[in-house]
């Protein structure tokens, strides 16, 4: 019996490869390139399944052109680029890859906040390029992060890791959610739930956790970047849209805060010119997750969402279950 044809537009870990061989006919793209949206087009058109990232948009014209497609599978935790009531309307289900990105992301949340507060790009450039005359006192001084305040925005799965992480900082933490969560989460992370004004205005370090979404995009624009200290620092591991990056720009050039750790970005993988020479800010290139446990990980988790769907069962991560009467 010939089976299903499926759509992998990255490369996939051996492990992934096999749950979905078992069950499909896929078609692997394994190039550097990035698979472009009329080849992507083109090549879903027969196919049952599609297993993507978040940079291809599975939308009306997509799933238009794939009359075939039972599943969408994103090898990640958001889906913004999913819509998902146009997928439940060609009944399509949409998956994602929750849980086992949740302390790789956070140890990274941490890795550019200490990075951007005590200047190591800076100093790590200045060692390659061989002309640092060796240390002295008031050499590339930067900010220290134990005892300071740390103000999560979202408190989901990674905001509550990174909370965590703060304990070993003997770091008081603020946190905004859109719920405050039960009274055990907070006593664990020992955090304090506020509002957003006062989260702004008193921490030292703000690290963003929030989905994408009509309320939260651009939620760090002018007005909520001007209430920051200006010694405070910004982290983005979130969403890129999440950050209006010509206020950024704006806000760092007018010394309204003190400097930003970045890996997402506005129009990815574009940034905006004017975070690119400054060294008050660490550019990253998307790599929350992008260790080979976890992405490995991610991967498995697409491929059993997928693979579910062709046994016949509710796949363990819906979004959108409805779709297929699962």
């Amino acid at each position: 019996m010939e089976k299903p044809k499926a759509l992998a537009t990255r490369m996939l870990f051996d492990e992934a490869r096999a749950i979905l061989d078992r069950h499909l006919d896929v078609e692997y793209s394994n190039g550097p390139e990035r698979i472009t949206r009329q080849e992507l087009l083109h090549r879903v058109a027969h196919k049952a399944a599609l297993i993507c990232l978040p940079t291809e948009k599975v939308d009306d014209e997509l799933l238009a052109a794939a009359p075939k497609l039972l599943i969408a599978a994103t090898v990640s935790v958001g889906y913004d680029n999913i819509d998902l009531p146009a997928c439940s309307r060609h009944r399509v289900v949409a998956t994602n890859t929750p849980g086992v990105l949740d302390e790789t992301t956070a140890d990274f949340a941490w890795t550019l906040m200490m990075a951007v507060s005590r200047r190591l790009i800076e100093g790590e450039n200045w060692v390659r390029s061989g002309t640092w005359p060796g240390m002295d006192i008031a050499q590339l001084l930067g900010t220290d992060v134990y005892g300071k305040t740390l103000g999560i925005i979202g408190f989901g799965r990674i905001g509550r890791c990174v909370a965590r992480r703060a304990l070993g900082f003997q770091m008081r933490v603020l946190y905004h959610n859109r719920n405050r969560v039960a009274p055990e989460l907070e006593k664990e992370a020992r955090a304090e739930f506020v509002d957003l004004d006062t989260l702004l205005r008193e921490s030292d370090f703000i690290s963003l956790h929030v989905p994408l979404g009509p309320e939260t995009r651009h939620l760090m624009g002018a007005d909520n970047l001007a209430k920051m200290k200006r010694t405070a620092f910004l982290v983005n591991t979130a969403r890129g849209p999440v950050v209006d990056e010509a206020a950024l720009v704006a806000a760092l050039e007018q010394k309204k805060l003190a400097g930003a750790g970045l890996d997402v970005y506005e129009r990815e993988p574009i940034v905006h010119p004017g975070l690119l020479g400054r060294k008050d800010v660490v550019l990253a290139p998307h790599l929350g997750s992008a260790t080979l446990e976890t992405r490995t990980k991610m991967a498995v988790v697409a491929a059993k969402n997928v693979a579910a769907v062709f046994e016949g069962r509710r796949p363990p991560n819906p979004l959108n279950a409805d779709a297929l009467g699962l």
